[in-house]
């Protein structure tokens, strides 16, 4: 798998923009500087946009709010939660009215309640599943009454397994860690809900009907690898978590389809990438691997430059993705 070039843009390609939120349209109470404009921008283009997180912590009214307060038109439909993936895990498997003891905040009870299943936190012989998300105010008490139920018997589902978010201070603990609270303590693993997992962007292709879906993420191991599972595109951000050299070094299975500064790239053209023998040319910058060493020269646009780096280390297997000649280049374009 290699990177695509687009002559239009993404926007006017693809029918729906199924957009990640934290890192892609706000980082903590703060919109991403070009979310607002893109994605007003890609709606006016005839792209279906959805917003599908794995935070599992607020309802999607609460995110929709968010959302339109930070200049980004949306409505609760719009959002498509990691908690309802969840919640309708557990329906697939038990009658309505079934206690499922929640491991999380309002969005995962509310999400569990819509269901038609009973919320509660104390893990009592009634408890079927437990579930786990996100809680900024994640409780030691919810720890231990969710690894109670889980020794017991009850079925674990996490609504994701992210280890970390972006917010305003930096790269924090998230869902995945407190799940490994829980699994370490019992030593059972949980089933995963959302992103990588295809519950969550079907339900997204689901609601904005779309046939052919662009997915945009800032990470490689739920966003990208989410659309690898789905056959779908996958574009990847650098405004959160993932860094040049994680793209880089990506396996197969989370590589993207393109690569942009931000969301605003789903209203870009994105130039071809050309692999000539050992060379890799995109635009002014031509990347080579003779020898298995990766070697970058050129001018221009820098982000031209990483796509030449990513295509070539993609193509040839000798090189190494962590090897000092990786840093060198990647120092060249000043990362």
């Amino acid at each position: 798998m290699s990177l695509l070039a687009a002559d239009r843009p993404l926007s006017e390609l693809y029918d729906a923009m199924l957009l990640d939120l934290d890192g892609v349209v706000y980082i903590g109470p703060r919109a991403v500087p070009s979310a607002p404009e893109a994605v007003g921008k890609a709606r006016a283009a005839g792209a279906r946009v959805a917003f599908v997180t794995n935070n599992a912590g607020r309802t999607p009214a609460r995110i929709a709010e968010h959302l339109t307060d930070l200049g980004v038109t949306a409505t609760p439909e719009d959002v498509v939660t990691s908690a309802e993936a969840a919640a309708r895990v557990v329906r697939n498997r038990f009658p309505t009215g079934s206690d499922v003891l929640v491991v999380g905040d309002t969005g995962l009870r509310q999400a569990i309640r819509r269901m038609g299943l009973r919320p509660v936190t104390v893990a009592t012989e009634s408890v079927v599943a437990v579930v786990q998300g996100y809680a900024r105010g994640m409780s030691r008490d919810l720890l231990d009454q969710g690894a109670l139920a889980v020794a017991r018997g009850a079925l674990y589902v996490a609504s994701n397994a992210d280890a970390t978010a972006p917010n305003e201070w930096g790269i924090t603990p998230a869902n995945g860690s407190f799940v490994r609270v829980i699994a370490h303590a019992t030593g059972v693993e949980p089933i995963i809900a959302g992103k990588p997992m295809r519950p969550l962007h079907e339900e997204g292709i689901l609601r904005t009907g779309a046939r052919n879906p662009l997915i945009v993420g800032d990470r490689l191991d739920t966003d990208i690898e989410g659309a690898t599972t789905h056959g779908a595109a996958g574009m990847l951000v650098l405004s959160g978590v993932a860094t040049p050299l994680d793209a880089l070094a990506a396996p197969a299975h989370q590589r993207p389809r393109y690569l942009a500064w931000d969301v605003s790239g789903m209203n870009q053209t994105h130039p071809a990438v050309v692999r000539e023998g050992t060379r890799t040319r995109c635009e002014g910058w031509t990347a080579d691997t003779d020898g298995g060493e990766l070697r970058l020269e050129g001018t221009g646009d820098r982000l031209n430059g990483l796509r030449a780096l990513c295509a070539a280390a993609w193509a040839d297997d000798t090189v190494d993705p962590t090897g000092p000649s990786v840093h060198e280049a990647l120092n060249h374009l000043g990362w």
